[in-house]
């Protein structure tokens, strides 16, 4: 999954869990990728270095990480 603000969090939590393999990658490291850039060659060359595991993704912090409890 690419991020893109905050947008991203909702689908997080629905995917999580149900989804076996799931990274949250920072779009400028996708768009630093050299090639012409479409959605579908996006998601063909995600895959692709999910797969070889060419591609380091974002720290998600757990579910009520940093939330205090008073």
């Amino acid at each position: 999954m690419e991020s893109t603000g905050q947008y991203w969090r909702p689908v997080w939590n629905i995917l999580e869990g149900a989804v076996p393999k799931l990274m949250l990658v920072n779009p400028q490291h996708v768009k630093a990728l050299a090639g012409r850039k479409t959605d579908r060659i996006d998601a063909q060359r995600l895959g692709r270095y999910l797969e070889n595991e060419e591609m380091d993704g974002s720290f998600i912090p757990p579910r009520g990480y940093g939330s205090c409890a008073i």
